[in-house]
């Protein structure tokens, strides 16, 4: 498993900042069919419940957008995936489908309101850092384009800044080719939901990806 640090400058902003990880190899696929019809029953679960003002209050969302607000990003104009999925829902759109191991870490999201940075390990180069985003920094998020990442919270590698709770990029997305996923569940204020949320996700994987050679761990 990579070398996975916390920057200075974000643990002195967020001191309560914790990371939970999952290194597995996988087999990725569409989601079967078994697999789409329970996340769906889940859902339709979850989704009795979600409202903008329950999104809100959702502590691991308000953790994350107050964690934004705290290093002088806008929560509201740059919203946490987990928040976006859930008003998705919320608003009864369905859940994209994009593939097994990736439909398990949206689930999860929802579930848990953890924004779930996940990425294809082999094209992460080195090791890889937290920090903070800067100006002009160059990067690209998954269906977004050119996304402002300044003073968001921002992982990098040797190659540069490759993933945001707000959005992952395209150089280190889940594709058709992996082989080997990178999940990262960021918890802005050590909550102990983090080790039962990561213990879960890495369940589904077992179960649905053929997830093997797990290796998690806490930073």
């Amino acid at each position: 498993m990579a070398s996975i640090n916390l920057h200075p400058n974000i643990k002195n902003i967020l001191p309560q900042i914790q990371l939970a990880v999952i290194e597995a190899s996988v087999c990725i696929a569409t989601s079967s069919e078994k697999q789409t019809c329970w996340i769906q029953q889940q859902l339709e679960q979850i989704q009795i419940s979600l409202t903008p003002e329950s999104i809100r209050q959702t502590a691991t969302v308000k953790a994350t957008k107050d964690a934004y607000r705290a290093l002088g990003k806008d929560p509201n104009r740059y919203r946490p995936a987990a928040e976006s999925l859930m008003r998705r829902i919320a608003n009864d759109k369905g859940l994209y489908e994009i593939s097994n191991a990736v439909d398990v870490l949206n689930y999860i999201s929802i579930k848990t309101g953890f924004s779930i940075c996940g990425y294809d390990a082999d094209l992460i180069q080195g090791d890889l850092v937290l920090g903070i985003g800067e100006a002009a920094e160059p990067y690209q998020g998954i269906g977004r384009g050119e996304l402002n990442i300044e003073r968001l919270p921002v992982f990098r590698d040797e190659l540069g800044a490759f993933g945001t709770p707000t959005s992952d990029s395209t150089r280190t997305m889940i594709s058709d080719q992996t082989t080997k996923i990178l999940f990262i569940f960021i918890g802005f204020n050590a909550m102990d939901e983090l080790e039962a949320a990561r213990n879960e996700t890495a369940d589904l994987l077992m179960k649905y990806a053929d997830a093997r050679d797990v290796e998690m761990s806490f930073v």
